[in-house]
């Protein structure tokens, strides 16, 4: 059995009255990508936060591969990347010269690397950060994170004011990390990023954990989406009456509904009627996101 590189037990940070964390418990095996879910004030950056030494907890303790993340903050540094959504560099700086002074504190990075980092993030190292755009000083960021080869990124919001496309690219360095046993936690709201990238998530809301599971299992919970296409003006009547159909909407010859039910039930009623297409997806992590925050404060 896989032992946690990190884990939480009863972790709670207070700000005053308000509880930003309350009793939190996780385990993060190694070699996995983590997301940890939730929308703004859930408490996910509080939680990073402590896990890196930023600040103390009121209760409760964490580990990472074993120590303390507050006694052995200096230990477990060395092992880890750090990204939050709004990093903070020295504007006065190139990229080139961030980078240079950051791999000297790692004790020494490639150059190959750097310049391979960049070129894949479409990054321009020449400029200098106060110049650059909040997408492209995130680039230099993340390039700072992964470059020294850690054994864990901890990822804050890492993809803020990233393009499609340097998105997808963000999406192939954290899968090639993870098939190097690397082990990957990202905080998101970005529930695409999520769905395509982690093996097992966990859902915060006013900072408390109330979900946590597998990736595909998780979907696989959840009702599917199902679309039909008629030969002609779509005769929703007998599929209403199959069990386990909810929220049709019919447009022309177009036909979409969400199915709990049992999947021969609605095969066998399809297969009576004159159906062109159909089409049947498990639902995606959008659902379960609503599903968990529908009448949430936050």
């Amino acid at each position: 059995m896989k032992k946690p590189v990190i884990y939480i037990h009863n972790l709670t940070k207070n700000f005053g009255k308000h509880i930003a964390v309350d009793r939190l418990n996780l385990e993060v095996f190694e070699g996995e990508v983590f997301g940890f879910l939730g929308p703004n004030g859930a408490g996910k950056s509080t939680t990073i936060r402590m896990l890196i030494g930023q600040i103390s907890a009121h209760d409760g303790t964490a580990t990472i591969f074993g120590h303390d993340v507050v006694k052995s903050r200096v230990a477990i540094h060395k092992r880890i990347g750090y990204l939050s959504g709004d990093m903070a560099l020295d504007l006065n700086l190139t990229g080139k010269q961030y980078l240079h002074y950051m791999a000297r504190l790692h004790g020494g990075v490639s150059e190959h690397v750097i310049k391979d980092l960049a070129h894949r993030l479409d990054c321009d190292l020449n400029k200098r950060i106060g110049a650059l755009s909040r997408g492209n000083r995130q680039k230099i960021a993340l390039i700072s994170a992964v470059m020294h080869d850690p054994d864990m990124l901890i990822l804050d919001e890492p993809t803020s004011g990233f393009d499609p496309l340097i998105q997808a690219e963000f999406n192939k360095i954290i899968l090639d990390c993870k098939k190097r046993g690397k082990t990957v936690f990202i905080s998101s709201h970005i529930l695409s990023e999520v769905q395509h990238l982690c093996d097992r998530v966990g859902f915060i809301r006013e900072g408390k954990l109330i979900q946590v599971g597998d990736m595909a299992e998780l979907t696989k919970t959840t009702l599917k989406q199902v679309r039909v296409i008629f030969d002609d003006q779509a005769d929703v009547s007998h599929i209403r009456a199959v069990r386990g159909v909810h929220d049709i909407t019919v447009d022309g010859q177009h036909c979409m509904f969400k199915f709990g039910g049992h999947m021969h039930d609605l095969i066998d009623k399809l297969a009576e009627l004159s159906v062109v297409d159909v089409a049947i997806t498990d639902a995606d992590l959008e659902e379960l996101f609503m599903r968990y925050y529908q009448g949430s404060k936050k």
